[in-house]
């Protein structure tokens, strides 16, 4: 069974810190490109941010570019995403989702499996 469980969302404070976690199962990892995406109440998803297994490429949606850093542990099945200068903007339920295929994309619909998320709530 598949399985991608995302974990360490919370409340945090403007300029705060928080890393999620998307532990994966029941898949081959390194097939797999991973995404993180969010959506907001009234919102669309949106991609965050995206690493290919195959070469570490990256992707940063604007608005994470300086303030969030994509990292994976292979041995582990886990990818993460640092996030760091936090701002009330960035609320939103937090999702990852793994695509097949050695590159990532920035759109959700393309996507094979998702977690169930995690929210994410900044306070000013």
């Amino acid at each position: 069974e598949v399985q991608l469980v995302e974990s360490g969302g919370g409340l945090v404070q403007t300029g705060g810190s928080l890393r999620l976690s998307c532990a994966a199962s029941g898949f081959t990892f390194g097939d797999f490109a991973i995404g993180w995406f969010r959506q907001a109440p009234g919102k669309e998803r949106e991609a965050v941010s995206c690493i290919s297994n195959k070469d570490g490429s990256t992707y940063y949606a604007n608005s994470a570019k300086g303030r969030f850093t994509i990292s994976t542990d292979n041995g582990k099945n886990t990818v993460y995403l640092q996030m760091n200068s936090l701002k009330p903007e960035d609320t939103a339920v937090y999702y990852c989702a793994a695509l097949y295929g050695n590159y990532w994309s920035a759109v959700p619909e393309l996507y094979d499996y998702w977690g169930q998320g995690t929210q994410v709530t900044v306070s000013s």
